[in-house]
């Protein structure tokens, strides 16, 4: 292995004492570097011992060279990390590169590589994601600080040098520096992350705490916001929940996390069983006197689960051959052929235990509630097909799967099956969600053991929760712009109200009162946007417009003054200094329409016209409505109180439905933001006409009960047999 060339790395790399940051910025960064040469030895150090274990486990070729070279320069690793650290920190105020910008686009970057070099990409993002999502509120405080040392916006996580994903680009360097191979960096990053990230959330907050003492932004803090919730009244209730006189909780979670059900306490599994086994003889008597089916006879000799498992496993072989175009069989379909199986290689009649005639049965009607909920061509349907069979063989050993939400293969069945909803839009599944689900569904399809079911759950959460929150960084953007557009409308509406006070007892000419509550409109709006009503700026705007209305009332001559603050404040807004000059003159002078020279007024109006106004393009007005009936101001007065985050279905064309995500509303513009299932932007919708839609039953509220499809499927699946189990009653009574 070539060694490092040391004087050629150093030179190469700008080191904080000779970049030419500013002192205080500099001062700044050593300090965190300091922090971190303190930090990081120990843990870097187990770093590389676990991964010299883990390569004499793996037998990587060839081993025994690359772990004498490693152990050479095991003293060098350290301080080429350091210093490659050292290179990061200096070059904070370089813009990236376009390589590394292209780099950041996925999906974008059409060239082949090779698996290991997947694997390796894969890898880092998912160990730095998760990362992140553990350590998000001191990163955000982070990219703060080193937005102001680095003279810029706010870093994001990835931009961070010392973030997950830079401290892992850092150890990609020396891995390059030493010529480490693919598997071997594999082995190496998740050797980092069990113990140099395992406490990033705590070296995160030193960082902060650091920086904080060097005066980088000493007073940040960060604190959430607590809404107070407004419990639903009847009506919202009424028309959020399915079931009347449930008192229903909303739902405001994202895709695939886990809601209401799944953290519920678990209760005494072996009575909740024995109830749902009762439900199941309700309905075996009740289908039994409508279509008699074949039961076990006396002689009839009952199966072990372990004699079935052997069976059905012997039945998936010959499942697989049927290739990927090949229709799998349905669970009863199954039940029947394990059965024949059996008694041909036993040579007598057997039967099914009750308990396992139970879990096909239960298994078979959850299937079919969730198939009616998920879109046949999604890539679900074919996931939820392979896991079929080994789900069987879980509940077989296990019936804890039927009464405990928080069961592993339970959960992940349910992400599953949610991944494939009828409610998302085609864009709204992210292609690594896909990849990651198709990975745990082979993996379970092999070994369905439960420490493999853990272990497959633990991974999909894991990247639903990357996933989640960079759905919330996403709403967090669009939700600061829709701030900004109601901050903008607010500042018009108060600009009007100005130039209207101002005029209501002048007689002005039409033309003057035009370009009053258009160009000049506009320079108020922007002084409230840049300075509020309190300062010195707004005060001296709302004088000139004072005088710009006496001066026009009263016919008056020229003012330089006042035509020089008229020209600087509509040059802010956009104006030419031309058209500037002539609208001031025009505003101050208060000509009459028969004294102007028309052929210049129309010029000017037309170039008025033609110019875009300051927030013209924040979106259309919404169209005036009827009044309201007294259902839809009572649903008003409910969605007008309902907490940021709720989940609404709409209802399509097409007579299915989608979701969407009341991100935020304002009661004062009536705007309401909706965002999908990965956090993007899907327009805006009043709040009149979203309580019009709700009282119609256009769009209903997501509740908790309803919002995860797998709680969906099961409640239908509990809500037909007590049907059946009350038909039965019925019936019985009337004999």
């Amino acid at each position: 292995m070539p060694a490092w060339n040391e004087p050629a790395a150093a030179a190469s790399r700008p080191a904080l004492t000779t970049s030419a940051l500013p002192r205080r910025v500099r001062l700044a960064l050593e300090a965190v570097h300091a922090l971190l040469a303190q930090a990081l030895p120990q843990h870097l150090g187990a770093a590389i011992s676990d991964y010299e274990q883990q390569v004499a486990r793996a037998d990587i070729a060839p081993g025994a060279q690359r772990l004498q070279d490693l152990h050479q320069q095991r003293s060098a690793f350290l301080p080429h990390y350091l210093a490659a650290l050292d290179a990061a920190l200096a070059a904070i105020r370089k813009p990236p590169t376009q390589d590394a910008q292209l780099a950041a686009i996925s999906f974008e970057n059409l060239s082949l590589m090779d698996d290991t070099e997947m694997e390796q990409r894969s890898l880092i993002s998912d160990i730095a994601l998760r990362q992140e999502v553990r350590a998000s509120m001191p990163l955000h405080l982070l990219g703060q600080r080193f937005g102001v040392l680095a003279a810029t916006p706010a870093f994001d996580a990835e931009r961070l040098p010392i973030g997950p994903h830079g401290l892992l680009r850092l150890a990609e360097t020396v891995c390059n520096a030493l010529h480490f191979s693919g598997e071997e960096r594999v082995l190496l990053y998740r050797a980092f992350d069990r113990h140099v990230l395992s406490n990033y959330r705590q070296l995160a907050e030193l960082l902060n705490e650091t920086l904080a003492a060097q005066g980088v932004l000493r007073s940040l803090a960060f604190v959430p916001i607590r809404i107070r919730i407004r419990p639903p009244t009847a009506a919202v209730r009424a028309a959020a929940a399915d079931r009347a006189g449930q008192d229903a909780r909303l739902h405001t979670g994202w895709l695939g996390l886990p809601g209401a059900a799944a953290s519920a306490p678990v209760g005494d599994e072996a009575a909740d069983f024995q109830q749902l086994q009762e439900l199941l003889s309700n309905r075996r008597s009740l289908i039994g006197r409508l279509r008699p089916e074949a039961t076990a006879t006396a002689n009839s000799v009952t199966i072990d689960t372990a004699a079935l498992l052997d069976a059905l496993a012997a039945l998936q072989p010959a499942e697989d051959e049927g290739g990927a175009g090949a229709v799998a069989p349905d669970l009863l379909e199954l039940r029947q052929a394990a059965l024949e199986r059996l008694r041909q290689t036993r040579g007598t009649d057997v039967a099914l235990a009750r308990d396992q005639a139970d879990t096909f049965e239960l298994l078979a009607m959850l299937y079919r509630e969730l198939e009616r909920e998920v879109r046949r061509e999604s890539p679900a349907a074919a996931l939820l097909e392979q896991l079929r069979q080994p789900l069987l063989r879980v509940a077989l050993r296990d019936r804890a799967f039927f009464v405990r939400p928080q069961h592993p293969a339970r959960q992940l069945l349910g992400v599953v099956a949610e991944s494939g909803a009828r409610w998302l839009a085609d864009d709204e599944l992210d292609p690594s969600l896909v990849n990651q689900l198709q990975q745990a569904v082979e993996q379970i399809a092999r070994k369905d053991d439960p420490a493999t079911l853990q272990a497959a759950l633990a991974d999909v959460q894991g990247h639903l929760q990357a996933l989640g929150h960079k759905a919330e960084v996403s709403e967090r953007r669009h939700m600061e712009a829709a701030r900004g557009r109601e901050k903008l409308e607010l500042a018009k509406r108060r600009a009007a109200e100005t130039i209207a006070a101002e005029l209501q007892d002048k007689r002005l000419p039409l033309f003057v009162r035009t370009l009053l509550n258009q160009a000049w409109a506009d320079a108020l709006t922007l002084t409230l946007l840049r300075s509020g009503e309190d300062s010195d700026d707004w005060r001296r705007m709302l004088e000139t417009t004072r005088r710009i209305a006496l001066a026009a009332g009263r016919d008056a001559g020229t003012d330089p003054e006042l035509t020089g603050q008229i020209e600087s404040a509509l040059l802010q807004v956009g104006y030419h200094a031309d058209d500037a000059a002539s609208l001031a003159r025009r505003l101050i002078t208060g000509l009459a329409e028969d004294d102007d020279e028309a052929a210049t007024r129309t010029e000017l109006a037309m170039r008025m016209r033609a110019r875009a106004r300051l927030g013209e393009d924040t979106g259309a007005k919404a169209p005036a409505l009827p009044p309201r009936t007294p259902e839809e101001q009572e649903a008003y007065d409910e969605v007008r109180v309902l907490p940021f985050g709720v989940w609404f279905e709409f209802a399509q064309l097409d007579g299915g439905r989608v979701r969407r995500r009341l991100s935020w509303f304002s009661t004062v513009t009536d705007n309401a933001l909706f965002v999908n299932q990965r956090g993007q932007r899907v327009g805006e919708q009043s709040l009149g006409i979203l309580a019009r839609m709700l009282a119609h039953g256009e769009v209903q509220i997501v509740t908790q009960d309803q919002g995860r499809l797998i709680d969906r499927a099961w409640q239908s699946m509990l809500d037909a047999l007590r049907s059946l189990a009350g038909r039965r009653g019925s019936a019985e009574a009337n004999a």
